[in-house]
């Protein structure tokens, strides 16, 4: 049987470096443990302790955007693990800085910091480093991290996503948020398209062929790629421009729900619905109360899933283009 590590100082804390552990009387074998974590070199993670009462919580694989959360949250957590090495002058970008702005992109991979010429990129294991002319990033502060901000984050995207995914993740950046009243928070949002605009226009930067490509698609009031998807698609396929993030309301005024696409003029309303819709007994029984009340008020409801949206034989167009054509529109 194998023993126990022995207990390191309390004063080394969670994270420390070689030269502290030595300082405090650690012995070399003792790093050397497997308790201990090497995330990069000369840092040293020792395994934090439970708090009295803490429960692991433990998300379904089929929750709504669980693998996304748990993406962030553990890029979040290396990130922290990096601070104490990471230089002044140094800021998180690309897939990591869409983590930290919680963008719909996969941001799993090593680390991407940056920094301003002339100013050498950092080398180490787990990080990629990339060296930005000053021009071309403005950096902003996140819960104490240094990240470039929302519209240059978008930009420097430019290199390793498509058209659509910057569209994608454009509708992101400039969507104003509702709190739990359906109330618009402006003040939550975080850039407009104007400021993606003068990203494009910074400076000559590579894949800005993309982003011109991309910002002339790209709307305000989009709250998911899978509405952006729809959105795309039903343009391509020859279907009128939509009102997005629409408030319904009744005769006397009183909200009956936020609508992610409409099409006013011919009360049609699409629904894009995620799994929680299905998953979801409060979901689904305020989803029922609010298809009820927009059949009073006459409206339409086309309710879509991804694979309308997304699957091997795509029908989210045609479904949408058959109600759009019984409520009068001409095509």
């Amino acid at each position: 049987m194998s023993r126990r590590p022995t207990p390191l100082p309390a004063s080394l804390g969670h994270v420390f470096t070689p030269e502290q552990a030595r300082a405090a009387g650690v012995s070399a074998r003792r790093l050397r443990a497997q308790d201990l974590e090497h995330p990069h070199r000369g840092l040293i993670v020792a395994p934090a302790p439970a708090a009295e009462g803490d429960t692991m919580r433990v998300e379904h694989e089929d929750a709504p955007l669980a693998r996304d959360r748990a993406q962030r949250a553990d890029m979040r957590r290396r990130a922290e693990l990096y601070r104490p090495l990471m230089v002044r002058h140094a800021f998180f970008v690309g897939r990591t800085a869409a983590g930290f702005w919680e963008l719909p992109v996969d941001c799993s991979g090593e680390l991407e910091v940056g920094v301003t010429a002339p100013h050498r990129a950092p080398r180490r294991s787990g990080i990629g480093g990339r060296q930005v002319a000053a021009t071309l990033v403005s950096v902003r502060q996140l819960d104490g991290f240094a990240v470039a901000s929302p519209a240059s984050t978008w930009a420097m995207l430019a290199t390793e996503l498509s058209v659509r995914e910057l569209v994608q993740v454009g509708d992101a950046l400039v969507r104003v948020p509702r709190d739990d009243h359906a109330r618009l928070r402006r003040d939550r949002g975080l850039c407009s398209i104007e400021q993606l605009r003068a990203a494009i226009h910074a400076g000559r930067r590579h894949g800005s062929s993309r982003l011109r490509a991309a910002i002339d698609d790209i709307r305000v009031g989009s709250a998911s790629p899978l509405e952006t998807d729809c959105r795309l698609d039903a343009a391509i396929d020859g279907l009128p421009e939509p009102v997005l993030d629409v408030e319904i309301r009744d005769a006397r005024g009183r909200l009956l729900g936020v609508t992610e696409i409409a099409y006013p003029e011919f009360r049609v309303l699409v629904e894009v619905e995620g799994d929680h819709h299905r998953t979801s007994r409060a979901q689904w029984h305020r989803d029922i109360e609010k298809y009820a009340a927009y059949a009073i008020e006459g409206y339409e409801v086309v309710r879509l899933t991804s694979d309308h949206i997304r699957g091997p034989h795509p029908t989210a167009s045609g479904l949408i283009r058959d109600a759009l054509l019984r409520r009068g529109w001409r095509g």
